[in-house]
Protein backbone atom coordinates (compact mmCIF):
# COMPACT_ATOMS: atom_id res chain seq x y z
CA UNK A 1 0.00 0.00 0.00
CA UNK A 2 1.42 3.44 -0.93
CA UNK A 3 2.68 5.43 2.03
CA UNK A 4 0.40 8.41 1.30
CA UNK A 5 -2.68 6.16 1.21
CA UNK A 6 -1.69 4.43 4.45
CA UNK A 7 -1.30 7.77 6.24
CA UNK A 8 -4.68 8.94 4.93
CA UNK A 9 -6.31 5.73 6.13
CA UNK A 10 -4.86 6.27 9.61
CA UNK A 11 -6.39 9.75 9.70
CA UNK A 12 -9.75 8.41 8.49
CA UNK A 13 -9.69 5.76 11.23
CA UNK A 14 -8.81 8.38 13.86
CA UNK A 15 -11.64 10.62 12.67
CA UNK A 16 -14.05 7.68 12.63
CA UNK A 17 -13.12 6.71 16.19
CA UNK A 18 -13.72 10.28 17.36
CA UNK A 19 -17.14 10.29 15.73
CA UNK A 20 -17.97 6.94 17.32
CA UNK A 21 -16.88 8.02 20.82
CA UNK A 22 -18.82 11.27 20.78
CA UNK A 23 -21.86 9.59 19.23
CA UNK A 24 -21.96 7.32 22.29
CA UNK A 25 -21.23 10.07 24.81
CA UNK A 26 -23.55 12.77 23.42
CA UNK A 27 -27.21 12.13 22.50
CA UNK A 28 -27.42 14.66 19.67
CA UNK A 29 -23.92 14.49 18.22
CA UNK A 30 -24.43 12.10 15.30
CA UNK A 31 -26.83 14.30 13.35
CA UNK A 32 -26.76 16.07 10.00
CA UNK A 33 -27.11 19.37 11.86
CA UNK A 34 -23.90 18.74 13.81
CA UNK A 35 -21.98 17.68 10.72
CA UNK A 36 -23.11 20.65 8.63
CA UNK A 37 -22.28 22.97 11.53
CA UNK A 38 -18.74 21.55 11.75
CA UNK A 39 -18.28 21.74 7.96
CA UNK A 40 -19.46 25.35 7.79
CA UNK A 41 -17.21 26.45 10.67
CA UNK A 42 -13.92 25.16 9.27
CA UNK A 43 -13.39 26.94 5.90
CA UNK A 44 -11.42 29.93 7.22
CA UNK A 45 -9.17 27.68 9.34
CA UNK A 46 -8.79 25.20 6.48
CA UNK A 47 -7.74 27.90 4.01
CA UNK A 48 -5.13 29.26 6.42
CA UNK A 49 -3.93 25.74 7.26
CA UNK A 50 -3.30 25.05 3.56
CA UNK A 51 -0.87 27.97 3.49
CA UNK A 52 0.68 26.77 6.75
CA UNK A 53 1.21 23.32 5.23
CA UNK A 54 3.36 24.79 2.48
CA UNK A 55 5.33 26.86 5.01
CA UNK A 56 6.00 23.87 7.26
CA UNK A 57 6.89 21.58 4.33
CA UNK A 58 9.40 24.29 3.37
CA UNK A 59 10.89 23.94 6.86
CA UNK A 60 9.49 27.22 8.22
CA UNK A 61 6.72 28.47 10.47
CA UNK A 62 4.32 31.42 10.32
CA UNK A 63 2.99 32.78 13.60
CA UNK A 64 1.47 35.89 12.02
CA UNK A 65 -1.49 34.38 10.14
CA UNK A 66 -4.08 34.95 12.87
CA UNK A 67 -3.23 38.62 13.27
CA UNK A 68 -2.89 39.00 9.52
CA UNK A 69 -6.41 37.64 9.07
CA UNK A 70 -7.66 40.35 11.44
CA UNK A 71 -5.71 43.04 9.57
CA UNK A 72 -6.97 41.92 6.16
CA UNK A 73 -10.52 41.75 7.45
CA UNK A 74 -10.15 45.18 9.01
CA UNK A 75 -8.93 46.68 5.73
CA UNK A 76 -11.88 45.17 3.89
CA UNK A 77 -14.31 46.33 6.58
CA UNK A 78 -13.06 49.91 6.55
CA UNK A 79 -13.03 49.97 2.75
CA UNK A 80 -16.69 48.94 2.55
CA UNK A 81 -18.28 50.27 5.74
CA UNK A 82 -16.12 53.37 6.15
CA UNK A 83 -15.04 54.43 2.65
CA UNK A 84 -18.07 52.90 0.88
CA UNK A 85 -15.93 51.30 -1.80
CA UNK A 86 -17.42 48.49 -3.94
CA UNK A 87 -17.11 45.06 -2.32
CA UNK A 88 -15.02 43.56 -5.19
CA UNK A 89 -12.43 46.32 -4.76
CA UNK A 90 -12.41 45.80 -0.98
CA UNK A 91 -11.88 42.07 -1.52
CA UNK A 92 -8.90 42.77 -3.80
CA UNK A 93 -7.45 45.12 -1.18
CA UNK A 94 -7.86 42.42 1.46
CA UNK A 95 -6.03 39.83 -0.63
CA UNK A 96 -3.32 42.33 -1.61
CA UNK A 97 -2.61 43.18 2.04
CA UNK A 98 -2.35 39.48 2.90
CA UNK A 99 0.01 38.71 0.03
CA UNK A 100 2.05 41.85 0.69
CA UNK A 101 2.60 41.10 4.36
CA UNK A 102 3.47 37.49 3.53
CA UNK A 103 6.01 38.71 0.97
CA UNK A 104 7.54 41.05 3.57
CA UNK A 105 7.89 38.10 5.97
CA UNK A 106 9.73 36.09 3.32
CA UNK A 107 11.97 38.94 2.15
CA UNK A 108 13.03 39.89 5.68
CA UNK A 109 14.01 36.27 6.38
CA UNK A 110 15.97 36.00 3.15
CA UNK A 111 17.64 39.42 3.28
CA UNK A 112 18.87 39.22 6.87
CA UNK A 113 18.88 35.41 7.27
CA UNK A 114 16.60 35.60 10.29
CA UNK A 115 14.68 32.65 11.78
CA UNK A 116 11.08 32.39 10.62
CA UNK A 117 9.93 32.12 14.23
CA UNK A 118 11.34 35.54 15.14
CA UNK A 119 10.23 37.34 11.97
CA UNK A 120 6.66 36.05 12.07
CA UNK A 121 6.40 36.56 15.83
CA UNK A 122 7.24 40.20 15.26
CA UNK A 123 4.75 40.39 12.39
CA UNK A 124 2.11 38.87 14.67
CA UNK A 125 2.34 41.97 16.85
CA UNK A 126 2.66 44.40 13.93
CA UNK A 127 -0.39 43.00 12.12
CA UNK A 128 -2.52 42.92 15.25
CA UNK A 129 -1.59 46.50 16.05
CA UNK A 130 -2.32 47.41 12.45
CA UNK A 131 -5.76 45.82 12.70
CA UNK A 132 -6.56 47.97 15.75
CA UNK A 133 -5.22 51.11 14.09
CA UNK A 134 -7.09 50.60 10.83
CA UNK A 135 -10.42 49.88 12.52
CA UNK A 136 -9.90 52.24 15.50
CA UNK A 137 -10.42 49.09 17.61
CA UNK A 138 -14.05 48.89 16.48
CA UNK A 139 -15.91 46.12 14.67
CA UNK A 140 -16.74 47.11 11.10
CA UNK A 141 -20.24 45.97 10.18
CA UNK A 142 -20.51 45.19 6.47
CA UNK A 143 -23.83 43.39 6.36
CA UNK A 144 -25.71 41.59 3.61
CA UNK A 145 -23.26 42.31 0.78
CA UNK A 146 -20.60 40.10 2.37
CA UNK A 147 -22.94 37.69 4.17
CA UNK A 148 -24.36 36.53 0.84
CA UNK A 149 -21.08 34.66 0.20
CA UNK A 150 -21.69 32.28 3.10
CA UNK A 151 -25.47 32.07 2.69
CA UNK A 152 -25.25 30.11 -0.57
CA UNK A 153 -25.57 26.46 0.46
CA UNK A 154 -25.98 23.01 -1.08
CA UNK A 155 -27.27 20.20 1.12
CA UNK A 156 -26.64 22.38 4.15
CA UNK A 157 -22.99 23.00 3.19
CA UNK A 158 -21.90 26.56 2.48
CA UNK A 159 -20.15 27.88 -0.62
CA UNK A 160 -16.95 28.65 1.40
CA UNK A 161 -16.77 24.98 2.41
CA UNK A 162 -16.75 23.85 -1.22
CA UNK A 163 -14.25 26.56 -2.14
CA UNK A 164 -11.93 25.50 0.68
CA UNK A 165 -12.27 21.87 -0.38
CA UNK A 166 -11.38 22.76 -3.97
CA UNK A 167 -8.37 24.71 -2.69
CA UNK A 168 -7.16 21.66 -0.75
CA UNK A 169 -7.09 19.45 -3.83
CA UNK A 170 -5.57 22.18 -6.02
CA UNK A 171 -2.84 22.77 -3.44
CA UNK A 172 -2.15 19.04 -3.12
CA UNK A 173 -1.89 18.71 -6.91
CA UNK A 174 0.49 21.68 -7.02
CA UNK A 175 2.66 20.20 -4.28
CA UNK A 176 2.82 16.78 -5.98
CA UNK A 177 2.75 17.55 -9.69
CA UNK A 178 4.45 20.88 -10.37
CA UNK A 179 8.05 22.05 -10.44
CA UNK A 180 7.25 24.66 -7.80
CA UNK A 181 5.81 22.02 -5.47
CA UNK A 182 8.85 19.78 -5.91
CA UNK A 183 11.13 22.71 -5.15
CA UNK A 184 9.18 23.43 -1.96
CA UNK A 185 9.57 19.82 -0.79
CA UNK A 186 13.23 19.68 -1.83
CA UNK A 187 14.03 22.95 -0.06
CA UNK A 188 12.45 21.64 3.14
CA UNK A 189 14.44 18.42 2.81
CA UNK A 190 17.87 19.90 2.04
CA UNK A 191 17.99 23.57 1.13
CA UNK A 192 21.75 23.62 0.60
CA UNK A 193 21.59 20.79 -1.95
CA UNK A 194 18.82 22.57 -3.84
CA UNK A 195 20.80 25.81 -3.85
CA UNK A 196 23.93 24.06 -5.12
CA UNK A 197 21.89 22.53 -7.94
CA UNK A 198 21.25 26.04 -9.26
CA UNK A 199 17.81 26.80 -7.81
CA UNK A 200 17.30 30.17 -6.10
CA UNK A 201 15.80 28.97 -2.83
CA UNK A 202 15.28 32.55 -1.63
CA UNK A 203 12.63 33.02 -4.35
CA UNK A 204 10.93 29.79 -3.31
CA UNK A 205 10.86 30.95 0.32
CA UNK A 206 9.42 34.37 -0.53
CA UNK A 207 6.82 32.78 -2.83
CA UNK A 208 5.65 30.35 -0.14
CA UNK A 209 5.28 33.05 2.51
CA UNK A 210 3.49 35.26 -0.02
CA UNK A 211 1.09 32.40 -0.70
CA UNK A 212 0.54 31.88 3.02
CA UNK A 213 -0.26 35.58 3.47
CA UNK A 214 -2.60 35.55 0.47
CA UNK A 215 -4.50 32.60 1.95
CA UNK A 216 -4.73 34.43 5.29
CA UNK A 217 -6.43 37.21 3.32
CA UNK A 218 -8.78 34.68 1.73
CA UNK A 219 -9.49 33.30 5.20
CA UNK A 220 -10.36 36.83 6.31
CA UNK A 221 -12.96 37.12 3.54
CA UNK A 222 -14.55 33.81 4.55
CA UNK A 223 -14.48 34.69 8.26
CA UNK A 224 -15.97 38.13 7.64
CA UNK A 225 -18.68 36.69 5.38
CA UNK A 226 -19.71 34.27 8.11
CA UNK A 227 -20.06 37.05 10.71
CA UNK A 228 -21.15 39.88 8.42
CA UNK A 229 -18.54 42.06 10.10
CA UNK A 230 -14.77 42.55 10.41
CA UNK A 231 -13.54 42.17 14.00
CA UNK A 232 -10.06 43.47 14.88
CA UNK A 233 -9.89 40.71 17.52
CA UNK A 234 -10.52 37.98 14.95
CA UNK A 235 -8.00 35.21 14.45
CA UNK A 236 -6.72 35.08 18.01
CA UNK A 237 -4.90 31.75 18.35
CA UNK A 238 -5.64 30.85 14.72
CA UNK A 239 -1.95 30.35 14.00
CA UNK A 240 -1.76 27.67 16.69
CA UNK A 241 -4.91 25.95 15.40
CA UNK A 242 -3.48 25.93 11.88
CA UNK A 243 -0.14 24.51 13.04
CA UNK A 244 -2.00 21.90 15.10
CA UNK A 245 -4.10 20.84 12.11
CA UNK A 246 -1.02 20.55 9.90
CA UNK A 247 0.84 18.46 12.50
CA UNK A 248 -2.14 16.21 13.24
CA UNK A 249 -2.51 15.77 9.48
CA UNK A 250 0.95 14.22 9.30
CA UNK A 251 3.14 17.03 7.98
CA UNK A 252 6.59 16.90 9.54
CA UNK A 253 7.76 19.89 11.56
CA UNK A 254 11.25 18.99 10.32
CA UNK A 255 10.19 20.03 6.80
CA UNK A 256 10.42 18.17 3.50
CA UNK A 257 7.31 16.02 3.92
CA UNK A 258 3.63 16.79 4.15
CA UNK A 259 0.16 16.46 2.72
CA UNK A 260 -2.50 19.11 2.18
CA UNK A 261 -5.18 16.40 2.16
CA UNK A 262 -3.76 15.25 5.49
CA UNK A 263 -4.19 18.82 6.75
CA UNK A 264 -7.88 18.62 5.74
CA UNK A 265 -8.28 15.60 7.99
CA UNK A 266 -6.31 17.36 10.71
CA UNK A 267 -8.73 20.31 10.58
CA UNK A 268 -11.70 17.92 10.70
CA UNK A 269 -10.25 16.01 13.65
CA UNK A 270 -9.67 19.19 15.64
CA UNK A 271 -13.12 20.57 14.73
CA UNK A 272 -14.89 17.32 15.67
CA UNK A 273 -12.90 17.13 18.89
CA UNK A 274 -13.86 20.70 19.80
CA UNK A 275 -17.54 20.20 18.95
CA UNK A 276 -17.75 16.82 20.66
CA UNK A 277 -16.14 18.06 23.86
CA UNK A 278 -18.55 21.01 23.91
CA UNK A 279 -21.55 18.70 23.54
CA UNK A 280 -20.46 16.44 26.39
CA UNK A 281 -20.12 19.49 28.64
CA UNK A 282 -16.34 19.83 28.85
CA UNK A 283 -15.21 23.22 30.12
CA UNK A 284 -12.83 25.38 28.09
CA UNK A 285 -9.73 24.58 30.22
CA UNK A 286 -10.37 20.85 29.83
CA UNK A 287 -10.90 21.23 26.08
CA UNK A 288 -7.58 23.03 25.71
CA UNK A 289 -5.74 20.36 27.73
CA UNK A 290 -7.21 17.51 25.69
CA UNK A 291 -6.55 19.24 22.36
CA UNK A 292 -2.96 19.95 23.43
CA UNK A 293 -2.42 16.31 24.37
CA UNK A 294 -3.73 15.20 20.98
CA UNK A 295 -1.27 17.53 19.23
CA UNK A 296 1.72 16.36 21.28
CA UNK A 297 0.66 12.76 20.77
CA UNK A 298 0.51 13.30 17.01
CA UNK A 299 4.07 14.68 16.96
CA UNK A 300 5.38 11.78 19.08
CA UNK A 301 3.72 9.22 16.78
CA UNK A 302 5.15 10.99 13.75
CA UNK A 303 8.67 10.83 15.20
CA UNK A 304 8.37 7.13 16.00
CA UNK A 305 6.83 6.34 12.64
CA UNK A 306 9.76 7.92 10.81
CA UNK A 307 12.52 6.71 13.10
CA UNK A 308 13.45 10.09 14.62
CA UNK A 309 13.58 9.51 18.36
CA UNK A 310 14.92 12.52 20.15
CA UNK A 311 15.93 12.76 23.78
Amino acid sequence: MPKRVAESLRLVVALGLLLLVFSVMADHFFTSRTFSSVANQIPSLLVVAVGMTYVIVLGGIDLSVGSLLALCGGVMGVATAGLHLPLPLAVLMCLAVGAGVGAVNGMVMVRWRLPAFIVTLGMLEIARGGAYLVTHSQTQYIGASIESISEVAVLGLSLPFFLALALVFAAQWTLDRTVFGRYVVATGTNEEAVRLSGVDTSKIRVAVYTLCGFLAGLGAIIHTARLGAADPNAGGGLELQAIAAVVVGGTSLMGGRGSVVGTLFGVLIIAVLDTGLAQVGAQEPAKRVITGLVIVGAVILDNYRHGRRHG
